[in-house]
């Protein structure tokens, strides 16, 4: 009797990304093979890479190297794969396959060929493969958090953004299935499920003819799941209908994340982003009038070739009147194979340093304001870790979103996993502390 190979995955990237490796490691399980997170003990390794920017690839590339210096037999899979597919083999000889975007569910098949002495390419040109709740996953998130996938792909063309080309079109799931999944996951005992795609917004346009996010979330209502949060809500599809769900449904938190970009029109033009620039104000004012409640989070990109100092301070006007609970800041990355990076006027890294760290700088005392407003309150909070050393427990209150924004810090006792309610005492800047409120 053949002995199967250990196997360890090396995850790198976004949630999105995450999901990919989850569903690799449910089918390999299923499959017999033993799937074990420390790579010094593992026969081959998957390295699930991300090629969105220069900075993810630098860090792809890194662990590959890290792994081909330890002779183990790798497998790359994800963006970067998608993307170098004809470089990688060639240039790292311990490289036994190459697995895209949406080729994932095939990663069985892969590691059998390959155990055969087969060198695999198993990168499809047009991609159109999503998961549904059928397909075995193995979660990586703490047990009382979990993402699900509701589309994939991206039918915008962005200027600065790779992602349709390593990803493809949309390609929505039907709300019957997604909802399955969602009862799945509650059953596992999920407290907050958070719904991603790379619109969030467009969500069902592919299947149903026009975007079904407001009929999605009234159906996910019926899930017994105490939070769920939307992330990637373009502004424009942000309608009127799918704010009132958004309010009707007890279980859906006011949190919406707003890709944003820029506020000026002219940059938001020169990235193919050129219907935002007349909503970003209305709709943000539309949201706070709708959803008073509502928690903000947004991305910026400073530095796009030809932002001028104008184009900069409309930014920094914008956020200082809107006041966003939560904002990221980013350089422009010039990627090969987007039509930013032909555009003329191109700034150095180091003006679009100075304006990445002036736009913080702006937005810390915001943000430390907002959480301020905290203080006095009483909060639910999902408990997700104890502090071993001092016993306090550190957690989520809706505002705060997973690796990406705050944490709540909080004594008293509670079991992981749990959503209890905690008075806030005390906040700074990122984070918030307080007390559990005993019955």
């Amino acid at each position: 009797m053949t002995t199967k190979p250990t196997i360890a995955i090396s995850h790198l990237g976004c949630e999105k990304n995450r999901i990919d490796s989850e569903h690799m490691i449910g089918l390999l399980v299923n499959a017999g093979y033993e799937v074990d997170a420390n790579e010094e003990l593992a026969d081959y390794v998957i390295v699930n890479t991300c090629s969105f920017i220069e900075d993810a690839r630098a860090e792809s590339v890194r662990t590959l190297v890290e792994l081909a210096e330890a002779n183990k037999k790798i497998v790359i899979s994800g963006c970067m794969a998608q993307h170098f597919q004809e470089q990688l083999l060639e240039e790292l000889p311990e490289a036994v396959a190459l697995v895209g975007t949406g080729d994932y569910h095939k990663i069985v098949d892969v590691i059998q060929r390959t155990e055969q002495g087969e060198i695999v390419k198993e990168v499809s040109q047009e991609i159109t493969y999503i998961a549904d709740e059928t397909v075995p996953r193995y979660r990586t998130t703490n047990e009382a958090v979990a993402y699900l996938r509701v589309a994939e792909g991206c039918d915008y063309r962005c200027a600065f953004c790779i992602i349709p080309h390593l990803r493809g079109d949309q390609r929505s799931r039907p709300i019957e299935s997604i909802v399955a999944e969602a009862k799945q996951l509650a059953e596992q005992g999920v407290q907050e499920i958070i719904l991603i795609s790379q619109i969030t917004t467009n969500y069902g346009k592919d299947i149903y003819g026009k975007p079904k996010l407001a009929e999605l979330l009234r159906a996910l209502g019926a899930v017994d799941v105490p939070w769920i949060r939307i992330h990637y809500a373009y502004p424009t599809g942000l309608t009127p209908e799918v704010i009132t769900a958004m309010r009707d449904t007890p279980n859906v938190i006011p949190y919406l994340d707003l890709p944003l970009q820029h506020s000026h029109p002219d940059i938001l033009r020169a990235m193919n982003r050129p219907w935002q620039g007349r909503v970003n104000d209305r709709i943000i004012e539309d949201l706070k009038e709708a959803l008073p409640d509502a928690i903000l989070r947004t991305t910026f990109i400073v530095g796009f070739p030809g932002e001028t100092e104008e184009h900069f301070q409309h930014l920094v006007d914008f956020v200082k009147r809107h006041e966003f609970d939560h904002v990221g800041v980013f350089t422009f990355s010039a990627e090969e194979g987007t039509p930013a990076i032909d555009l003329p006027n191109q700034l150095p890294q180091s003006v679009k340093d100075s304006r990445r760290d002036a736009l913080m700088e702006i937005q810390q005392p915001i943000a430390a304001r907002r959480n301020e407003l905290c203080v006095g309150q009483t909060v639910d909070v999902l408990i997700e870790q104890e502090n071993p050393a001092t016993g306090e427990l550190i957690g989520r209150s809706p505002r705060f979103a997973p690796d990406v924004d705050g944490l709540v810090y909080v004594t008293g006792e509670a079991s992981l996993g749990s959503i209890v309610p905690v008075q806030i005492t005390a906040a700074d800047i990122y984070d918030l502390y307080g007390t559990i409120v005993e019955a």
